[in-house]
């Protein structure tokens, strides 16, 4: 198993990028099987109690068993089994779990996966969970090169750490700097700052108040220095205002 995907660059510096291996993987599914369990827990029992006045099952004979069918245990299933699919699209390849264990999905050129794919990736999950226990999806991790089960080889995806990470004298690109701006612009920025002490101060500051406003960093300042923060700090990790047009 590979443990890093190198994202080649068209500027010539590559990505590296840490894939998360099954450890990663296992205790980003077992907090998300809590958090998904809980609340359909959570939901049956408020049901029970809206409906009966107490914690016991429908019985049968009672007048509001098909209300609580509907309104009470399809709604708890659905909590249950849309919870991935559902929060990974509404969360760009997250899901708390994901987030609390620090790794997120990509896409294999390390761009955010679209909705398509990651309903692909959940509808795979029937197959990675055979026969028991995730069996499949486990061994599939082990023996594939970037740690892939079933599910993100059908909809091209992987999982990587999404840690924030030192910036050095390559500036490297987080994953929300790819998000925001996209590959090709973050690379852009990079470009520029890996650069920055070899081009003269005018014309450097002129291509840093020209990138600025491409990429609507906001009000760009007036100095040299100032310009380079802006620029390093949208490689970061903080969040920006959503540049137009950027490049997915």
């Amino acid at each position: 198993m590979d443990t890093t995907l190198t994202i080649p660059s068209v500027t010539g510096i590559d990505i590296a990028l840490r894939v998360a291996g099954p450890g990663g993987r296992s205790y980003a599914f077992i907090v998300d099987w809590h958090i998904r369990f809980l609340a359909a827990v959570a939901w049956i029992l408020a049901g029970m109690l809206a409906y009966f006045g107490e914690l016991r099952p429908a019985m049968e004979g009672d007048a509001a068993a098909a209300g609580y069918t509907f309104g009470v245990l399809l709604p708890a299933a659905a909590i249950y089994f849309l919870y991935h699919p559902v929060l990974e699209v509404l969360m760009r390849g997250r899901t708390p779990g994901k987030r609390i264990a620090g790794v997120r999905l990509i896409k294999r050129d390390g761009g955010i996966p679209g909705t398509g794919a990651l309903l692909v990736r959940n509808v795979f999950r029937l197959v990675d969970s055979l026969p028991m226990l995730y069996l499949i999806g486990l061994v599939s991790t082990v023996v594939t090169k970037h740690a892939l089960r079933i599910g993100d080889i059908a909809a091209g995806t992987l999982l990587v750490y999404d840690a924030p990470r030192a910036r050095d004298v390559t500036h490297e690109i987080s994953l929300r700097a790819i998000e925001r701006l996209g590959l090709r612009n973050a690379e852009l920025v990079r470009e520029l700052l890996t650069r920055w002490s070899e081009l003269d101060p005018p014309k450097r500051s002129a291509l840093a108040e020209r990138l600025l406003a491409h990429l609507d960093a906001g009000e760009i300042a007036t100095t040299d220095e100032a310009r380079r923060a802006q620029l390093e700090h949208l490689l970061a990790d903080a969040d920006v205002g959503a540049p137009p047009g950027r490049d997915r």
